[in-house]
């Protein structure tokens, strides 16, 4: 049997290359041609011929030895093929059957061999009938089902219970779900989900409000979804309501600071939905993780997943929520059908969170949040030009034979942005809007590709307006177009020059004196003044850009004095702390290293770690002990952040 089916697989993989050359000539390049693909780079799956609609989960989570185990049933749409093809990675398959209930009868499988890199996993191959409706895969996971990670309590907030969530995001789900783990193919699911008594299980999906005695919770998503937005989470839960159809999940002992900082969700809510339409999911709902999770935020639908650091104190990072619930209608709605289609998610769930931030903030605050990422886009864009894949600067990439994640760059995310800012600003907000609006209904619970998205702007709004715009030199040329809409903030030209008198020797941050004449009882007094700038003067923003614009040579004692005076270092909020972190590390400035070690040994957020660890990788001192603290921390990390800063300590 073994040697049938494995042939079978090659005349499938023969088929979808002729298959491929026969596809009418698309435009002159190469990535034009790929953005025509129907087919997906990452998965093994063969989706013409034999495809999942919906997914049934029956299984029980062990935190005793860490595994998941159970049954996937599949019902599957088969257009006559008699082999089904999924996607596994660090799997073990126990058996596999076809067919319901008394007609459930065991059929023969093969598991292919893992591909040259282990990126992809291996494809599952079983056969089946042509009249076969439902195929029921039972499997348990391991140690490499990089999807999950299991947090022992002392990596919790109440030091009390463990801890389960996954991430599937980019091909991860196939790491914990035997799958077609492509985005191209939407399906329903729906779960049975067992785990201990003290425990609750939440999912992306219809979720319960509260614990019950059982340890068994059901689950369903009556919404086609694609396999990375299915997740799930398994701890000591506790649920508060903002309105009827928004509130947050957490563990006990941060319910206060999430009601604080998620208080203005159904603002949020409201804005968006005025801006594209209605709200497509019922329910929306955040679930705030512990610090392992490598993302602020994944949009899973019915249920974002949020890291802890957003919970800063003063609601200055609620962008991070903004953007997710964006992510509703550009990713959850509308999604990108390739990884190479990344864009399309990201880049209008940008421009989508400015406008929400806008909305409820104001433009300057908008603009002041679009011109930070943009530096760190111009900092993305020269990391890019002198790496292996200089193309990669373009918004549609080729990732063949590369795994998705070196596509979840900045480029998707601002350079996509400012593609929608720059085309508002040449065909009128009005105008886009209501293309937008357009968009989401046209493509609403559908996968689209670069290719279509093309198509469309062109019909539905260029060719309307009759404007000028060259769309493929954003999306298939390198760099950003020199008609990139420019933003100006005054706010944050004054924290540069702030920086540039510290960076030229002046006491800039030093308290001013000054006296003014009062009169007092009938007498003239002098009053001494004392001004000084507190960093509550200004919002995180700024102080980001103070930092940056800091000389990497101001050496440590001015950095000692700056510390002194706003408390950087142990300031709580995430994104000044890592700014600070990397400027010190630059600067020699080893007496912050031990809130480093704290900070480093506690977030999982790639965002912060891959630039303090990138800084401490520029001298083979610091690197020496940055290879040494990972090895002692690295289980306090999600595999996501775990393997990046792996292959970041060990470039050469």
């Amino acid at each position: 049997m073994y040697f049938r089916i494995t042939y079978l697989f090659f005349v499938l993989c023969a088929c979808l290359m002729t298959s491929c050359d026969s596809t009418p000539k698309a435009p002159e390049t190469k990535t034009e041609q790929l953005a025509d693909s129907t087919y997906d780079d990452h998965s093994y799956s063969n989706l013409k011929e034999i495809r999942t609609s919906h997914l049934d989960l029956d299984l029980e989570v062990n935190f005793s030895n860490k595994t998941i185990y159970g049954v996937a049933h599949h019902t599957i749409i088969n257009k006559g093929s008699d082999t089904a093809i999924f996607d596994i990675k660090g799997l073990l398959i126990q058996k596999i059957t076809i067919g319901k209930g008394k007609n459930e009868r065991e059929t023969d499988f093969v598991i292919g061999n893992m591909d040259k890199d282990s990126i992809l996993g291996q494809p599952l191959l079983v056969t089946v009938k042509p009249k076969t409706t439902q195929i029921n895969i039972y499997y348990q996971t391991t140690t490499d089902s990089d999807a999950l990670d299991w947090l022992d309590p002392a990596l919790t907030s109440s030091k009390k219970h463990p801890f389960l969530y996954t991430q599937g995001q980019a091909i991860l789900t196939r790491t914990w779900i035997p799958i077609q783990d492509s985005p191209s193919n939407r399906i329903t699911y729906s779960a049975k989900i067992k785990v201990p008594k003290e425990l609750m299980a939440v999912m992306s999906a219809k979720n319960s409000k509260r614990k019950n005695d059982s340890g068994t919770y059901y689950f369903k998503m009556e919404k086609a979804i694609p396999s990375y937005l299915i997740a799930l989470a398994v701890g000591d839960l506790k649920y508060h309501a903002f309105s009827s159809k928004t509130g947050v999940y957490c563990e006990p002992q941060l319910m206060s600071s999430c009601k604080y900082e998620f208080e203005d969700l159904p603002k949020m809510m409201n804005a968006a939905e005025k801006l594209y339409g209605n709200y497509q999911w019922g329910q929306y709902d955040l679930l705030v993780l512990p610090y392992s999770f490598p993302f602020g935020g994944m949009e899973n639908p019915r249920l974002t997943f949020v890291n802890p650091t957003v919970l800063a104190g003063d609601r200055s990072l609620v962008s991070v929520i903004a953007h997710e619930l964006a992510h509703s209608w550009s990713g959850n709605l509308v999604t990108n059908r390739t990884w190479n289609d990344f864009w399309l998610n990201e880049g209008f769930t940008v421009y989508f969170e400015e406008r929400i931030m806008e909305k409820l903030y104001g433009k300057e605050i908008a603009d002041i949040l679009a011109l930070v990422e943009f530096h760190e886009l111009q900092d993305e864009l020269k990391r890019i030009k002198n790496s292996e894949h200089p193309e990669d600067s373009r918004l549609f990439l080729d990732l063949e034979n590369r795994d998705p994640d070196a596509g979840m760059t900045d480029i998707a995310y601002v350079k996509g942005a400012f593609f929608l800012k720059t085309l508002e600003q040449k065909v009128g907000r009005k105008n886009l809007d209501i293309f937008l609006k357009n968009y989401f209904h046209k493509f609403a619970f559908q996968t689209i590709n670069t290719s279509i998205f093309s198509e469309y702007l062109n019909e539905n709004l260029l060719s309307k307006t009759k404007i000028d715009f060259d769309s493929k030199e954003w999306i298939y040329k390198e760099g950003i177009p020199e008609n990139c809409v420019h933003l100006k903030s005054s706010r944050l030209d004054k924290m540069v020059q702030l920086a540039e008198r510290v960076n030229n020797g002046e006491k800039a941050l030093a308290p001013k004196i000054t006296f003014k004449t009062i009169r007092r009882k009938g007498r003239k007094k002098r009053k001494m003044i004392v001004t000084k700038i507190e960093r509550k003067d200004h919002i995180v923003q700024e102080w980001q850009t103070f930092i940056r614009a800091l000389s990497p040579t101001i050496g440590k004692e001015t950095m000692r004095e700056i510390d002194n005076r706003l408390n950087f270092a142990k300031c709580g909020n995430a994104e000044i702390m890592t700014e600070w972190y990397v400027l010190g590390i630059r600067n020699n400035y080893k007496q912050i290293r031990p809130q480093i070690t704290a900070f480093i040994s506690k977030v999982g957020r790639r965002k912060y770690l891959i630039p303090i660890y990138e800084a401490l990788c520029e001298t083979p001192e610091n690197k020496k002990w940055a290879k040494e603290l990972f090895a002692k921390i690295s289980l306090n990390y999600h595999a996501v952040s775990r393997n990046t800063i792996s292959d970041l300590l060990n470039e050469k």
